[in-house]
């Protein structure tokens, strides 16, 4: 709402009134104001939460520390959506339909999540929603954002086009924008595909089974991402942190990929309005910062689903929407790595029940940090220790910009 008031106030040439034009300055904004929001009302949220005795139940699996968690206040997710709305609201350009998209991916999931921590704590059922209501939750927003995306006449992409000038000779280059569905793929020097391509190849050209697959593809990936996030959510400070990261990757991704310049100069897709998504990525980074606040080690509250599920969204979309789903595995990979882990433990565990009539285990304990846990590495070393890597392959994900 700022950013269309000081607009209006810029046309009058009211001093500083210009600075809400320029991305970075109301990412800054909206950096600080989700951090301090965080800050200030986390601390009230908790004790809230504490007078209603909102606290999470403990699961006795012989991990040490584990029982001191229980009563714990939970649901802690709700400080990050509040932040998060508050300040996009405040800074973003609320009509873009990048923003739309990302406000719709934040209160469905946070609505989602919230639903499922309200039955854990107050109908005291330990698994929560129905795994069932919880996939046709998650199918649902996949199919909303994968219907907008595909037919929304505002989401383009800018294709170089070079010709001659019949005057000077020159070459010239003019971007035009078109409806694509390009991506990005890293490491190769050609480095886009076309999921429509995918069909011609099979000879199948039609423009509905063009938006089925795309479809399909956007809530596999959601569906991925935001239980990848759910499952790191195991230790303090884990999912939080390595959320961080990965979203400081996308900020940079959205920001070159918004900037007509650098697209250019690092030979990457332009992708028209998509600088918002700078603001968006910057304020949901503060929230997160400032929710790390209490929930480290030893956390004064726990996310929840609330939390973990609108973190995996958020990081899912935001990568859609900047056409760089492909580099998940990279810059998610600490969620992926967990997502495996469970899969693999469950697969051989069954594999080898039904083989030799006793379930065998690859790890310790999956997630995988609970492995480690099992081996007695102290928790907080733990969770320093997945932070780096997520590190890491953030740094990683941003070379690939020049490594082809």
């Amino acid at each position: 709402m700022l950013y269309y008031l000081f607009s209006y106030l810029n046309k009058f040439n009211v001093p500083g009134a210009g600075l809400f034009d320029y991305i970075t300055f109301r990412a800054a904004m909206g950096f600080l104001t989700a951090l301090l929001i965080s800050l200030l009302f986390g601390k009230k949220i908790i004790s809230f939460l504490q007078k209603k005795q909102i606290g999470e139940s403990i699961r006795d699996l012989g991990l040490e520390g584990q029982i001191q968690k229980k009563g714990t206040p939970t649901m802690g997710g709700l400080i990050m959506i509040f932040s998060i709305v508050v300040s996009i609201l405040l800074f973003a350009k609320i009509f873009n339909i990048y923003i739309i998209i990302m406000l719709i991916t934040t209160l469905w999931l946070g609505t989602l999540g919230f639903l499922d921590d309200y039955i854990k704590v107050f109908k005291k059922h330990k698994e929560g929603l129905k795994g069932k209501a919880k996939l046709i939750a998650q199918l649902g927003l996949g199919l909303t954002v994968g219907v907008l995306v595909f037919f929304s006449q505002d989401i383009n992409v800018a294709h170089l086009k070079k010709y001659k000038d019949p005057d000077t000779g020159k070459i010239q280059k003019v971007y035009v924008q078109e409806k694509s569905l390009e991506t990005t793929i890293p490491f190769v020097k050609e480095n886009t595909i076309d999921y429509s391509k995918i069909l011609d190849f099979l000879h199948i050209e039609h423009k509905i089974p063009d938006a089925i697959l795309y479809i399909l593809i956007v809530i596999f990936i959601i569906m991925a991402v935001s239980n990848g996030v759910n499952l790191t959510d195991g230790l303090d400070g884990l999912a939080a942190g390595t959320s961080i990261s990965s979203a400081g990757v996308l900020a940079v991704f959205a920001y070159v990929s918004g900037n007509l310049i650098f697209a250019d100069y690092l030979n990457i897709m332009y992708i028209p309005d998509i600088g918002e998504m700078v603001v968006f990525t910057s304020t949901f980074i503060g929230a997160t910062i400032g929710f790390l606040w209490y929930n480290s080690y030893p956390a004064q509250i726990f996310m929840g689903d609330t939390g973990s599920l609108t973190i995996g969204g958020i990081i899912a979309v935001i990568s859609i929407l900047i056409r760089k789903e492909w580099l998940l595995p990279i810059f998610g990979g600490i969620f992926l790595i967990e997502n495996i882990t469970v899969m693999m433990q469950v697969s051989y565990f069954k594999y080898t029940k039904r083989k030799f009539g006793e379930g065998k285990r690859i790890f310790l304990m999956s997630p995988l940090h609970h492995h480690y846990q099992k081996k007695g590495i102290p928790e907080a070393k733990i969770v320093a220790r997945f932070i780096i890597v997520s590190i890491f392959l953030a740094v990683l994900s941003v070379i690939t910009l020049k490594i082809r």
